[in-house]
């Protein structure tokens, strides 16, 4: 599975973007989705998740409330539509692929295949 991680950008504190995961030769109907950021001089950490199947979702407390995680059967994406964005959301931000239980939908090892990256600048 290759995955395309889109959407990054600059905004203000406050401002919203919506990132998107792609694959590419493949559906994403077995894997649930999960989204990482790595900000810098941090180690990468979980921000959100959804199983393509049932929908099943998990967010990390520091998003809850203001990012929204979702799929679209039309696109073939996994969305992660991001609100009151501020300074400490700045990060590269990666989607991954996997098939880990809900309960280990933050766990990194349970991805197997990973995407680029997309920046994510807030300023403030």
């Amino acid at each position: 599975v290759q995955l395309q991680a889109s959407g990054g950008g600059l905004v203000q504190a406050g401002g919203s973007l919506t990132l998107s995961c792609a694959a590419s030769r493949h559906s994403f109907s077995s894997y649930a989705i999960g989204w990482f950021r790595r900000a810098p001089g941090k180690e990468r950490e979980f921000v959100a998740a959804i199983r393509w199947s049932g929908g099943n979702k998990s967010y990390a407390d520091s998003v809850k409330g203001r990012f929204a995680i979702s799929r679209s059967y039309a696109k073939n994406t996994v969305d992660l539509q991001m609100n009151s964005l501020n300074p400490e959301d700045t990060a590269v931000y990666y989607c991954a692929a996997g098939r880990p239980i809900v309960s280990a939908f933050s766990e990194e090892s349970m991805y197997y295949y990973w995407g680029q990256g997309t920046e994510v600048t807030v300023s403030s």
